[in-house]
């Protein structure tokens, strides 16, 4: 099964944000330090999964919001 980027970015987001709660509850400093190389780690592998995604659209930056185009009577 194929992991897509987003995937890869809603898991890094809740590793992270574990972090920050396990360094409220005074969790053990050894959890917290893997916890955030493991973030970190993470981190850059969700960036490069980002940037090299194979997502094409047929928007341009005339169709600003996709909600609102602008000088688009459609």
């Amino acid at each position: 099964m194929k992991i897509s980027a987003i995937s890869w970015l809603a898991i890094t987001t809740c590793i992270l944000l574990t972090v920050t709660i396990f360094s409220t509850m005074n969790l053990s400093f050894s959890w917290v330090f893997y916890l955030t190389v493991l973030g970190q780690v993470l981190l850059v592998y969700t960036v490069y999964k980002v940037l090299k995604d194979n997502y094409t659209t047929d928007k341009t930056f005339d169709d600003f919001y996709e909600d609102y185009p602008i000088g688009k009577n459609e």
